[in-house]
């Protein structure tokens, strides 16, 4: 009677243990096991801004390397999962929703382009999951804040407003714009016009063209017919380099300045002989700065892993640090909602050379943003 009793109260007892460690399991955030933590991305792999993504996205996996070989965070290893939305915001809010319903990822990291990520706001909010680092600086992702977006870059119109200061100082007052027709160029072409607004200035000209199908030999030429004595680049990936290469073939010898999104050594390769004297605003320290303690870690880590030097690496450098550094204060059983309460504890974080500060009323980060001019061996300038 004894034996039956016990071996009764054994089953029950066991029956229990793998009841509570069930509902464990069951509780466990999507995306989180005992030895990773499953991270998604959708980004141009391929298409127009396939250049810098690569040496944006290489960057990134140099630092996920070096933290998973170190033992990870709280002993999990960090994985991405990336689909190639080929820069274009359907396929981007496709592979969103594939990430998060059908690879069930804890959170999404690094998206790229403005109309991009505007796409996938709305399945942030449905399944109540963070994005990292869209590398997009358009206000609408700053204002008004979103529970859910922490971005690490600074703004396109605090880039432009450097560009406009910057042009006025020196006497070239007669400035043209040159923005692509969606959200993103819509966002640089209210920075503009702030900025002008704010140094008393008049734009001499201010040409728009359609994202998928730009004319270049039309844009250019309105540009060299203009009476301007700088450009602003307000556009992406290898339409920004057709477009200077185009001007400058015509003899335009007009100052040109294009925001960050160009900062990479593939913008600078595909400008061939006209590379030299661009101007690029960039929103990282310079990654070859080994003045600087993240330039230094920059060198230290990724030199294994053959990345590229460019400010497109140091991005991704960056962000995956941001990254991390969320991770780690959301402790060691991880939640959605507890890295979003995580990242918004951080205040005036240095990494060396970039401070960063988030709170629930602010999800900007990083306000950093400084003017580099190419020089003749085909490196950027401080």
């Amino acid at each position: 009677m004894k034996k039956n009793l016990s071996r009764r109260l054994f089953v029950v007892g066991l029956l229990a243990v793998g009841t509570f460690f069930s509902t464990l399991h069951a509780n466990a955030e999507e995306g989180v096991t005992d030895s990773t933590i499953l991270l998604g991305q959708t980004i141009g792999v391929t298409g127009q801004i396939a250049g810098p993504v690569k040496e944006m996205m290489a960057g990134a996996a140099a630092y996920f390397a070096y933290v998973n070989k170190n033992g990870g965070v709280h002993g999990r290893k960090i994985e991405v999962k990336t689909l190639d939305d080929k820069f274009d915001p359907a396929l981007a809010l496709s592979n969103a929703d594939t990430l998060i319903k059908k690879e069930h990822v804890f959170a999404l990291f690094q998206s790229r382009g403005t109309p991009h990520t505007q796409a996938i706001l709305p399945l942030l909010a449905e399944h109540k999951i963070p994005l990292i680092a869209p590398s997009t600086g358009a206000v609408t992702f700053h204002t008004p804040v979103n529970h859910y977006v922490f971005n690490v870059r600074a703004k396109y119109q605090d880039e432009v407003k450097k560009a406009v200061e910057q042009f006025a100082t020196i006497g070239l007052k007669d400035i043209v714009l040159v923005h692509v027709d969606d959200s993103f160029g819509k966002d640089g072409l209210e920075g503009f016009q702030s900025a002008m607004q704010q140094f008393k200035l008049k734009p001499v000209s201010i040409i728009s063209y359609d994202r998928a199908k730009p004319d270049i030999k039309a844009v250019a030429a309105s540009v060299v017919q203009s009476a301007g004595k700088a450009l602003i680049l307000v556009t992406s990936g290898t339409t920004t380099a057709e477009l200077i290469n185009a001007i400058r073939d015509a003899g335009s010898a007009i100052q040109i300045m294009a925001v960050s999104n160009n900062s990479s050594q593939s913008f600078i390769d595909s400008l061939g002989k006209h590379a030299t004297g661009i101007m690029v605003s960039q929103i990282v320290p310079a990654p070859h700065l080994l003045s600087s303690q993240l330039g230094q870690e920059f060198r230290q880590v990724t030199k294994e892993h053959h990345v590229t030097e460019s400010y497109a690496a140091m991005e991704g450098f960056v962000s995956a640090k941001v990254m991390v550094e969320g991770l780690r204060r959301a402790g060691k059983n991880p939640t959605r909602e507890g890295l979003i309460r995580a990242l918004e504890s951080i205040k005036r974080l240095d990494l060396g050379g970039l401070t960063l500060t988030y709170s629930e009323k602010d999800h900007t980060g990083s306000e950093f943003v400084e003017l580099t001019m190419i020089g003749r061996d085909k490196r950027f300038l401080r």
